[in-house]
């Protein structure tokens, strides 16, 4: 991947933990590093198949001028997700340090700093319902999360009507499957799913019993995670008709990160 980097920014801002630094401001150094295809660009000398480095620059002097914050890091957070956000087709890891030479410790130092490093990820969510307004359900699911500010909806499969999973008896359940952009790691995404599953009244009593929303990550690049609360791959998905028949719509050669099967392949092995 290439790289467009401002380095050494140089802002003066009202950020830190004692009031005389909010009070007085003091000098915040910030470099990014925008990680981006400029092939495009190289090719036509076009500006409109680039990133406008002075517009990025000018945009981070906006937001380190325009707030107070405590901590460094918060800083870092902010420009990093601003970035990803305002150019999200663009950029698609983005690397901010925050230095702060004028750090108040009474000992003598060059400066201190943070450096984080953000991307947009790529996660697949199963949908599932069978009480009420089924589709309306999975509707909403849909838009909530394109609505999020760090998610954006890339594609979403049909819907299909299943027969229920894990022996309990229930009404037929609507199934799909979405692929979704996300800035949000992980656990964080895990709870935006949950709340938007609230949205939906979603009650937990019986497991595997009927519900009005169920959201499941099936997929997160290619991480594995093994936790008691977050399982990643799903640990159930090659088993599933219901989650392989829309992934394999969506995504038929992503694939599995343990088995390295295809998710046509492995719906193909189930059928």
């Amino acid at each position: 991947m290439d790289k467009i980097t401002v380095k050494d920014l140089e802002v003066f801002a009202n950020h830190g933990v004692y009031e005389q630094e909010n009070f007085l401001g003091q000098k915040f150094v910030i470099s990014a590093v925008l990680h981006t295809d400029t092939r495009m660009a190289g090719l036509t000398d076009n500006l409109e198949n680039s990133i406008n480095y002075g517009e990025v620059s000018h945009l981070i002097k906006k937001i380190v001028e325009g707030n107070t914050w405590n901590l460094i890091e918060k800083i870092a957070e902010e420009v990093a997700h601003t970035i990803l956000v305002t150019y999200s087709t663009l950029v698609k890891q983005v690397d901010i340090t925050v230095k702060k030479p004028w750090a108040p410790i009474n000992l003598p130092l060059d400066t201190v700093s943070v450096e984080i490093s953000r991307s947009w990820h790529t996660a697949y969510i199963a949908l599932g319902s069978n009480m009420g307004d089924k589709k309306a359900y999975l509707d909403r699911a849909v838009a909530l999360l394109d609505a999020a500010d760090d998610c954006g909806v890339i594609r979403v499969s049909d819907y299909l009507v299943t027969e229920p999973y894990g022996g309990v008896e229930q009404d037929d359940f609507l199934n799909g499957a979405l692929e979704l952009k996300t800035l949000l790691p992980p656990y964080e995404l895990l709870n935006l799913l949950h709340e938007i599953e609230a949205d939906a009244n979603r009650e937990r009593i019986i497991h595997w019993g009927p519900r009005t929303l169920d959201l499941d990550i099936l997929l997160y690049d290619d991480e594995v995670i093994d936790a008691p609360d977050l399982h990643i791959p799903h640990i159930e998905m090659h088993l599933r008709d219901f989650v392989l028949i829309p992934m394999a719509e969506i995504a038929p050669w992503k694939r599995h990160p343990i088995t390295k099967m295809t998710m046509l392949q492995m719906l193909q092995a189930l059928q």
